[in-house]
């Protein structure tokens, strides 16, 4: 029994990856459907995310899929992991939101990111440059005033003025400075770098604000989690994901999730395999038994509220006995 584990509360941010040979719009009809089974499951949050221009993720409308989700649900809360705040106009961000608070109350997140594109492509087809993420803290604070009635224009948003929608900062490095100042909950990744995701929660504990927000500090962290019946079945879960991201480094563009056994056939290169094998190590992956090990050390370690679980892989079979097994893990702590 481990009261650090059940003190914590456990959520999901489905990325809505494509997976290889199957259509985009699969995916998203797959993340509607994950969302109702972390919900039976007793999760406490189901997140989407925003990427556009990419291969692999079918989610680049997330305020949409939200909708969707929430539609489609009805305990769990729901919200983003995030909206990049860069990439848009805070008013319609703060409308979007007052819509989505409006038709759900009580139940929506507004999770908030910092990056913009992830090309140059991409980042002139928003509109977007890299300078344009150093604006963030500006953002948020106008993003914030449009709940508040406060904007200097004398405009007000509408449905949104007035609800109370709760904002998370997607932090790593300065971003953690942004969230400490703002007086908002946190959510910091990825498991893999321990020490610098203890660094960051130090920095935002220290630097923590108290607002109308939120009293006092509010950690999530998040990374991928796999669970299966052995060792070796829950880190062939990570695969996919592995060389996704090896390829992305090696080839400039995401693409879409291969099946485990077609990744573990492939011949690479030396500077492939470098990066794939890093890709599989520092995630929380094995047995109950482990997993369970693994959550403490790290919950103990960061003295987080909360986990946000990541986990993609081509396997949905797969991925939703890991989400079952997370959820047995929690519940008998």
């Amino acid at each position: 029994m481990s009261s650090v584990i059940a003190s914590a509360r456990f959520s999901v941010l489905d990325r809505s990856r494509i997976r290889e040979g199957r259509p985009a719009a699969e995916s998203l009809r797959d993340t509607v459907a994950l969302a109702r089974e972390a919900e039976r499951l007793g999760y406490h949050r189901f997140w989407v995310s925003e990427h556009h221009g990419v291969p692999g993720v079918a989610g680049s409308a997330p305020t949409v899929l939200a909708a969707a989700v929430a539609g489609a649900t009805s305990t769990i809360r729901v919200g983003t992991g995030g909206v990049m705040l860069p990439n848009h106009r805070p008013l319609i961000v703060a409308e979007q939101f007052g819509v989505l608070e409006s038709l759900f109350p009580g139940r929506v997140d507004m999770g908030l990111g910092r990056s913009v594109g992830f090309t140059d492509g991409v980042r002139r087809a928003l509109g977007r440059g890299k300078d344009d993420a150093e604006d963030f803290a500006a953002q948020l604070g106008e993003l914030l005033g449009w709940f508040r009635g406060t904007s200097p224009t004398g405009v007000h948003a509408r449905p949104s003025e007035g609800l109370d929608v709760p904002p998370f900062v997607l932090a790593m490095g300065e971003g953690a400075d942004i969230a400490a100042r703002a007086g908002l909950p946190m959510v910091i990744g990825d498991l893999r770098d321990r020490e610098r995701m203890r660094r960051g929660v130090d920095r935002y504990r220290a630097g923590f604000r108290p607002s109308g927000w939120a009293p006092e500090p509010y950690v999530v962290i998040s990374g991928s989690v796999a669970v299966a019946a052995t060792p070796e079945a829950a880190r062939r879960l990570l695969v996919p994901e592995a060389w996704s991201m090896a390829y992305a480094r090696t080839h400039g563009s995401f693409p879409p999730l291969p099946p485990a056994e077609a990744v573990e056939a492939r011949t690479m290169t030396a500077k492939e395999r470098g990066f794939y094998e890093s890709g599989l190590a520092g995630h929380i992956a094995g047995t109950e038994e482990e997993v369970a090990h693994e959550l403490e050390t790290v919950l103990k370690d960061t003295g987080a509220q909360e986990v946000l679980v990541t986990t993609s892989t081509y396997d949905r079979a797969a991925l939703l006995d890991s989400y079952r097994r997370l959820a047995g893990v929690v519940t008998a702590s």
